[in-house]
């Protein structure tokens, strides 16, 4: 009979979202790879299982590769993250790709994740969404990533972690404007909370409240309302509008960069060509 590599979704949080399937699971196979073995060994001490556990992460999972297939020419493999769904965010895709490669089976056993958890309570449409994954460390490949889908009229989805958390309300708030979003945080344990509101509101929610906890970002997608709003601010910011705005902010004391900066913002147009909208005649 052909072995099975399983993918066994473990709690977010709550250790009653551990599924008893995924119990047998993990009882019966004879090597669990995971994310973490130390939170791997603590979730298996508590239900009393004592199965092998090596580690497969995002740092070791190519040179892993060899030793995990051969463990399945032994018997069954388990994977499992650090919380949550394996493969999704986490490592596994390249395992699954190798096994199937070899015709070995691969089979999902489903459980808990961040991303649906938040979804389905954030208030905002479910029935088509995109997930984006964890948003960019850098602040550059952020706003390219959201300036990529800011025409996008599905939910959208991103982690994040605490301390990057207000650095990315900013650049929502920037790039896709004041949308309507959630912010979950602690899903399934104690301190669970969802934030829900504007991206203003939110900027000034967690600029008093320290960030804690990992992050799932629901965000509104682009209405209809908002293309033809944008659209509309397009038409109206033409040559002749940037320029006067220039003038008058530049005649009311303020500095010419500061003007230029100030018409980019409000206009939505690049700064460099406010300054040379400014300077021409």
């Amino acid at each position: 009979m052909m072995n099975t590599l399983y993918l066994v979704a473990t709690p977010i949080g709550n250790l009653e979202d551990m599924s008893l399937r995924a119990l047998r699971v993990l009882k019966q196979v004879t090597l669990i790879a995971a994310e973490d073995t130390r939170t791997a060994r603590n979730l298996l001490t508590h239900f009393g299982l004592a199965t092998p556990v090596t580690s497969y992460f995002e740092h070791n999972k190519l040179t892993k590769l060899d030793h995990i297939l051969e463990a399945l020419e032994r018997g069954d493999v388990a994977v499992i993250s650090e919380a949550g769904m394996p493969g999704l965010s986490d490592p596994g895709y390249e395992l699954v790709r190798a096994a199937l490669e070899r015709g070995i089976r691969v089979a999902p056993i489903p459980g808990a994740s961040a991303l649906t958890t938040a979804l389905v309570a954030s208030g905002l449409p479910t029935d088509q969404f995109v997930y984006l994954g964890f948003l960019p460390r850098q602040k550059s490949a952020r706003r390219k990533l959201l300036q990529s889908v800011a025409d996008e009229p599905r939910t959208l989805v991103a982690y994040e972690a605490p301390h990057r958390l207000r650095a990315s309300l900013d650049d929502i708030a920037q790039v896709l404007g004041n949308r309507t979003l959630c912010a979950a945080r602690e899903l399934t344990k104690l301190y669970e909370e969802f934030f829900r509101g504007s991206a203003d509101a939110a900027r000034e929610h967690f600029a008093k409240t320290a960030p804690r906890g990992e992050f799932t970002l629901v965000i509104a997608g682009k209405t209809a309302e908002d293309r033809r709003k944008t659209k509309d601010e397009h038409v109206a910011w033409d040559d002749a509008r940037v320029r006067e705005a220039v003038r008058d902010l530049i005649a009311a004391g303020l500095p010419r960069t500061d003007a230029v900066k100030r018409v980019a913002r409000e206009s939505g147009r690049e700064r460099r060509e406010v300054y040379q909208l400014a300077i021409s005649r």
